[in-house]
């Protein structure tokens, strides 16, 4: 009968297996897992090897009961079943190790269920379903069992018992299940189920004992004492801390204009003596506050931490605080091999850019000469590799850089360059212009140069502007861009060596003699300070006109930032020499109606007893 009725019970659960019914499968346990697509997988493989393990554990039953009742002479059929059943130890040998490395895989993602014990502590976790309940019903269901067994006057922690049902242990009290331990159970724990089970009931009645010894009436009588007394000390602290501040606010106001006398710079005063007051008082009244609410703050963990029911809340509030601290202080650890090797790169960039600044430092001080490179281009060239140098040590270093493959970093970075690009565009094209005009090397700082309109001197050259002073003291910024576009006449680069020349036209009628002119005006070139007289000045006969001749007296001068004063010299002397040699500088229509006219030339160049002429007038007689 008793193997009909294993017969029977297979088919019986293996039938409600098929149809689904779940609440009547108290021998199936599989996995509740938070992350629910991970969980079905692993639950319905679970279940697979569970209903396996039923199937095989009536036939073992069968074939242990069918070995008991042959007879000693049935030895090969004896031998038959013993190796078959052998073949189902082996299997079931082999399924629990497989179960094992399931769980052991659902263990990286799914978290269990807590047992809330009597002062909202964790007992222990659940992690599986059994029957009907999932892991958070189990949980919940324990918690209320455990909470209600200190209503027991009689309960002991001997009073539970562990008891082995067919697939669970059992831990009981007088007739209630506190809460069953399944294969699964002991798994997940890397256990075995009756060892877990001792765990758990070793676990509860600490729990239990535990609540009791504090519900004491003495023992709550003791800590009401302790909290007073802790009540009291906070008290005392925060009245001589505020003792104390006010003390030092009083001292504070005593050194003024004494040791307080302000903060000054030079002529400017950041603080006088009233203001600096001031401010160390504010600082003072912070500081008192800083302290009492930090006492505060430190008092109400203890507070909370000497009553039981309250050390979640004690432990809440240190957590606020020593929780980011310990985050900080880990994540600094963590981070100090990258901070190290970002240090080892700094040092070893800044000595390559100590480096290139020595090279630099030769080349323009001329000690270090390289065919086709100028002097003047090691600053600029030197900023540019600084930049590029710079540059490539930034992208050495931004791996090493905390948060630098998070999303919002490459985010914040990629808007940082777009603001950038669109941003300086204008910019930009000023600090390629001024690149290619450093290296084309139209002029530099002191030339006197002509830029489009703008005459003067070259003030300053920067990666965006150029600034030039006019010869009236106008300050004029010019973009780069608009030098490149503009064309540019440099007054000064050949002048120490070549000489710059200058020239002035002068027109004078035919009656005058070419030769006479020529020598006028190379005389009064001659006197104009700052022309050279080696190569000598010269004269060119640009035009013949109509009514005169044009005349360009040519000069050499190497100051060619003074040349305003020079013309102006010049054309003085080109009066005083014309003067002094009766040339008269007019309009020639004017020199038609002469006769009889006063010269222009001025009176102390004329002879003493110079007369002017009388008009000549001639007349006709008539027969």
């Amino acid at each position: 009968m008793k193997g009909i009725h294993y017969i029977l019970t297979c088919l019986f659960l293996l039938g409600i297996s098929t149809h689904g019914v779940a609440q009547n499968d108290s021998l199936v346990n599989v996995l509740d897992s938070v992350k629910t697509s991970a969980t079905a997988s692993f639950s319905k493989e679970l279940e697979a090897l569970e209903k396996q393990r039923i199937i095989d554990s009536v036939q073992k039953e069968l074939l242990q009961q069918q070995i008991e009742s042959l007879r000693e002479t049935d030895g090969s059929q004896r031998t038959a079943l013993e190796a078959e059943l052998k073949a189902l130890q082996e299997k079931e040998t082999r399924r629990i190790s497989e179960k094992k490395e399931k769980i052991a895989a659902l263990k990286k993602s799914a978290t269990g269920y807590p047992v809330i014990g009597f002062f909202d502590d964790t007992l222990f976790e659940i992690h599986n379903k059994l029957g009907s309940f999932s892991a958070k019903e189990r949980a919940e269901a324990v918690s209320r069992r455990i909470q209600k067994l200190p209503e027991n006057i009689s309960f002991a922690p001997d009073s539970l018992k562990v008891i082995l049902s067919e697939n669970t242990v059992d831990i009981v009290y007088n007739e209630t299940i506190i809460t069953s331990v399944s294969e699964n159970d002991a798994l997940w724990n890397d256990t075995t189920p009756q060892a877990l089970a001792e765990s758990y009931k070793s676990v509860i009645g600490t729990a239990v004992e535990a609540y009791r010894s504090e519900i004491n009436i003495l023992s709550i009588a003791k800590k009401i004492g302790l909290a007073l007394l802790v009540l009291l000390v906070i008290g005392l602290l925060i009245k001589y801390v505020s003792q104390l501040f006010r003390w030092s606010a009083s001292k504070i106001k005593e050194q003024e204009n004494k040791r307080i006398k302000g903060i000054t710079f030079k002529n400017y005063t950041f603080f006088d003596a009233q203001r600096q007051v001031n401010a160390l008082l504010a600082v003072n009244k912070v500081l008192k506050w800083f302290t009492i609410l930090l006492a505060i703050y430190i008092a109400l963990p203890i507070l909370f931490g000497i009553f039981p029911w309250t050390q979640n809340f004690a432990d809440t509030l240190f957590g606020y605080v020593f929780n980011p601290v310990k985050k900080i202080l880990l994540s600094f650890w963590n981070y100090l091999p990258n901070l190290i090797t970002i240090i080892v790169i700094v040092i070893v960039f800044r000595y390559v850019l100590k480096a290139i600044h020595f090279l630099k430092s030769e080349i323009e001080k001329e000690n270090l000469k390289i065919p086709g490179f100028y002097s003047d281009w090691a600053t600029p060239t030197y900023q540019l590799v600084r930049i590029i140098v710079i540059a490539f040590m930034i992208v050495v270093i931004f791996p090493y850089l905390p948060g630098s493959d998070s999303p919002i970093f490459k985010g914040v970075s990629v808007f940082l360059g777009f603001l950038f690009t669109f941003g300086s565009a204008g910019s930009l094209s000023n600090i390629i212009a001024g690149l290619v005009l450093t290296y084309m090397r139209l002029f530099k700082i002191g030339d006197r140069v002509k830029i489009g309109d703008v005459f003067g001197d070259v003030i300053e050259k920067s990666t965006l502007v150029t600034r030039v002073r006019t010869i009236k003291n106008e300050i004029i910024s010019i973009p780069n861009s608009t030098v490149m576009n503009s064309h540019t006449i440099n007054y000064s680069s050949d002048a120490p060596e070549k000489g710059l020349i200058i020239h002035s036209t002068v027109t004078i009628g035919y009656d005058v003699p070419w030769k006479d002119m020529h020598e006028a005006l190379i005389e009064a070139a001659s006197r104009t300070e700052y022309v050279l007289q080696d190569p000598p000045p010269f004269v060119l006969q640009t035009s013949l006109d109509d009514f005169y001749v044009s005349y360009q007296i040519n000069a050499y001068i190497r100051e060619p930032n003074k040349q305003a004063s020079i013309y102006s010299n010049l054309h003085q002397n080109i009066q005083d020499v014309c003067n002094e040699n009766s040339i008269e500088i007019l309009s020639p229509h004017y020199r038609a109606a002469r006769d009889g006219n006063m010269t222009t030339i001025p009176s102390k160049y004329l002879p003493e007893n110079y007369q002017a002429p009388s008009f000549s007038v001639k007349t006709k007689k008539e027969d």
